[in-house]
């Protein structure tokens, strides 16, 4: 517009001072830049983009192969057109990368009319999330510069990278530890393979169950008492406020607490047990509903701004996985957990005042924490009066902040205590507990 404005003031001040030359100049001028914008619009509007995708879920190391195929549709060849593939820059420039690129997400291609190209390239993916590939932005003008049109086109694609399993060494639902079983409150059912006693026999009881031993020596019938099946597996409560995340020690303590999560939830349902996930992070597929993605971008500068995360979340409603056994249960489990995001909502001891009704009581609780807080603390042994098992797995403390941590969590009587310093001690994790003397050391149970 500019152009326009000062082109018309020079052609009048030639008509007001009779200069031909000038007048001449201008009038080319301008038929020059209405020319280049009628070109330039028309370019754009005859292009048109689509995406191809090798897989939409992936493992952490794998390569995702994209493929996008660019159309002219029009009568007109398009001189140049700039292409870009958007990606979540945040996970682009974090060190080290969630993502990385192979190949050019970026390139500049001229379009014969009537014609196609494809541009090639590769994602690795580094570290869990749910991703958001597109849409692409294309970027024509005129060969001067002085108009450039932009389009957004292919709808983007969603890519899901699961978080890492890691096997867990000697974890034994029958052991002593908490993190394991716990007697059942409530008798649904009975394992005959084990008696916990023997009472007087009643009306009713069958043959199979006569204890023939303590008959023959009292001389009355006794029935046998069993105890009741073996449990009920865990309800894995994962911390993901960002309080507890400090930038010093990140990505490393979220995607360590995340892996940790995974690895339980994937030892109780290879043993067949009931697992559920409750957490207070944000889901990245809800982030991205309420975001979405279309809209107009004037500029590629604000294609890559919109595609960027939100710094605050205002969620208030916990992500919940319910404790169940199943086929697809893991599956349910370890694909909340690839889309969590740490969030600014619910507070642990929130959380557990929120969920607190919705957790079965025969299933341990296992709660993975950053930070121990007072709050946190106190909601904890709230769920132990209320008859809960609970168990807290600790994730890469310092040891002045370890020792707080297990002192608060000692106060509210809960025991049964793990940290997990790194990945490489993860599979050894239900072997290992805080020692009460010194609890930023780590001791085996033999």
């Amino acid at each position: 517009m500019k152009w326009f404005l000062g082109a018309i003031v020079l052609l009048l001040t030639a008509l007001v001072l009779e200069s031909g030359l000038l007048a001449y100049s201008m009038y080319v001028l301008l038929a020059v830049m209405i020319l280049s914008r009628v070109l330039a619009r028309s370019w754009i509007e005859g292009i048109s983009a689509s995406r191809r995708c090798e897989h939409l879920t992936a493992e952490i190391g794998e390569e995702v192969s994209i493929a996008i195929t660019v159309r002219n549709a029009g009568w007109l060849p398009v001189p140049w057109v700039l292409l870009e593939d958007m990606l979540p820059q945040q996970a682009l420039d974090q060190k080290p990368p969630r993502l990385c690129i192979q190949g050019k997400r970026l390139q500049i291609r001229m379009l014969p009319a009537g014609r196609e190209v494809t541009a090639n390239y590769e994602i690795q993916c580094d570290m869990r999330g749910y991703y958001q590939v597109g849409p692409m932005v294309m970027e024509s003008g005129d060969l001067f510069g002085l108009h450039r049109r932009y389009r957004v086109d292919a709808e983007p694609h969603y890519l899901l990278v699961y978080p890492k399993v890691v096997p867990l060494q000697g974890y034994d639902l029958a052991s002593r530890r908490p993190i394991g079983d716990v007697r059942m409150i409530h008798r649904l059912f009975e394992d005959p393979t084990r008696i916990s006693g023997v009472r007087p026999y009643e009306a009713g009881d069958p043959l199979n169950r006569v204890h023939w031993r303590a008959t023959a020596r009292t001389g009355a019938l006794h029935s046998k008492i069993y105890e009741p099946s073996t449990l009920a597996g865990a309800t894995l409560l994962l911390d993901f406020h960002k309080a507890g995340y400090h930038r010093q020690g990140e990505p490393h303590r979220s995607e360590l607490a995340v892996t940790a999560a995974a690895s339980l939830a994937n030892a109780v349902y290879e043993l067949g047990q009931q697992v559920g996930l409750i957490s207070n992070g944000r889901d990245a597929v809800d982030r991205i509903r309420q975001e979405g993605w279309q809209h107009d971008y004037r500029t590629r500068l604000a294609a890559h701004q919109k595609v960027e995360m939100r710094d605050r979340s205002e969620r208030l409603e916990p992500l919940v996985v319910p404790t169940r056994r199943g086929v697809e249960q893991f599956q349910r489990i370890r694909e909340t957990l690839a889309r969590v995001e740490l969030s600014d909502g619910l507070t642990t001891a929130e959380l557990i005042v929120e969920v607190a009704n919705r957790i079965p009581r025969d299933a341990t609780v296992v709660a993975v924490l950053p930070d121990v807080s007072v709050e946190t603390a106190v909601g904890l042994s709230g769920l132990r009066r209320q008859g809960f098992a609970v168990s807290a797995v600790l994730v890469m403390m310092a040891p002045d902040q370890l020792e707080k941590s297990y002192g608060r969590l000692l106060a509210e009587s809960i025991m049964d205590v793990r940290h997990l310093a790194s990945e490489e001690g993860l599979s050894e994790l239900c072997q290992q507990q805080v020692r009460k003397a010194t609890p930023y050391l780590l001791e085996t149970e033999l």
